[in-house]
């Protein structure tokens, strides 16, 4: 099972339970169009005019994927600003001058970057590989594409993403770093604790905080659609699905046990919780007694994390958000010096149209 998703806004959470903070997450850096929709519909609330760019084929290295986009606005005064990035800065500054054509009147085109070209240094791909970038107008059509959730460009659809989610369980200093870095990466995250006094905005500035007892949370949510506006840029869905990570950091098997079992026996995508090899001993076997099966046992990631040799609670965050992020994409997590072959996952070859690469501009 794999877990797959973009950011979402968190809004007032309805319901049983006492909401003691909500906020937002970052911008998760997978790209694709709906990657920067949020800001693309905010520079034309503004009155801003805007130009899109995005990677349309990609081939060798490259430091992002098949339809990222990236953005100029201008706004009423001639002043331009640029909205996501296409190429981990690579090519950037050439497209900002498509992007201004575009907006100066001309018509939209298709232009090549590649180390079969002379201006490839210049204009800074230095990765290996060749990429085609179309630079249209954010025009109406665009938009109702964004709004119905899926975005054709020149033969490339890129669909409205799913949303991703964290639930973490617990609210000691480990779920405080452990929150700031999935939100950083684009997870909805979601903290609950039945202590008020550890469960605090000031603690989780980045989260939705809920103060219950998780097994009442839990429970509900699994039954429960979402109640959370997810925007534009994401689709909802049920509360807890196979994009969600359940990670308990409670830290007391006594107290685990009952929470990791609705967890398991849940359709999230990730499952894990922290302690040591004894904890986790006595923890599946207060699991077995409270009849989890072994298939379900087996969804459990236990100790939670990869072993980096983290000992600090932002070590701990990353070694957690690594393996959740491994099973999301199926990774091997071997160090990328001892691999070869590409190092960003292709779209699968079928549902992208052959590209000629006679001629650069359309």
């Amino acid at each position: 099972m794999t877990l797959w998703g973009e950011p979402y806004a968190l809004g007032p959470r309805v319901g049983p339970g006492a909401v003691r903070n909500t906020g937002e997450t970052g911008a998760w850096k997978h790209g694709g169009m709906f990657e920067i929709a949020a800001g693309l519909l905010d520079a034309l609330r503004r009155g801003e005019r805007v130009a899109v760019a995005t990677a349309i084929s990609i081939e060798g290295s490259a430091p992002r994927t098949l339809g990222t986009s990236m953005a100029l606005a201008r706004d009423a005064a001639g002043r331009d600003r640029v909205i996501g990035t296409i190429a981990g800065g690579c090519v950037e500054g050439a497209l900002v001058g498509e992007c201004q054509a575009v907006l100066d009147g001309e018509h939209a085109r298709t232009v090549d970057y590649g180390i079969s070209d002379d201006d490839a240094l210049a204009v800074g791909l230095t990765c290996g590989g060749d990429i085609r970038v179309h630079v249209q107008p954010l025009d109406d059509a665009l938009v109702a594409q964004l709004d119905a959730g899926a975005v054709e460009v020149c033969g490339y659809v890129d669909r409205r993403p799913v949303r991703r989610r964290m639930i973490i369980l617990g609210s000691m200093d480990f779920s405080a770093a452990l929150a700031r870095a999935a939100s950083a990466v684009g997870f909805a995250v979601t903290v609950v604790d039945a202590r008020p006094l550890f469960a605090t905005s000031e603690r989780f500035p980045t989260a939705e905080v809920v103060v219950e007892w998780p097994t009442d949370y839990l429970a509900r949510q699994v039954q429960a659609p979402s109640a959370v506006d997810s925007g534009p840029a994401v689709d909802s869905g049920p509360a807890i699905d196979e994009h969600t990570a359940i990670c308990v950091l409670s830290h007391d098997w006594r107290f685990d046990a009952e929470s990791l079992a609705i967890a398991l026996r849940s359709p999230a995508g990730y499952v894990g919780a922290m302690g040591s090899r004894t904890t986790d001993a006595r923890r599946r076997a207060s699991l077995a007694e409270r009849g989890v099966t072994d298939a379900e046992l087996a969804r459990l990631r236990s100790p939670i994390g990869l072993r980096i040799g983290a000992s600090t609670p932002e070590e701990t965050a990353v070694s957690i958000l690594a393996e959740v992020i491994a099973a999301r994409t199926g990774a091997s997590v071997a160090a990328l010096a001892t691999t070869t072959g590409t190092i960003h996952a292709r779209a699968d070859a079928a549902s992208v149209p052959a590209l000629e690469r006679a001629g650069s501009r359309a």
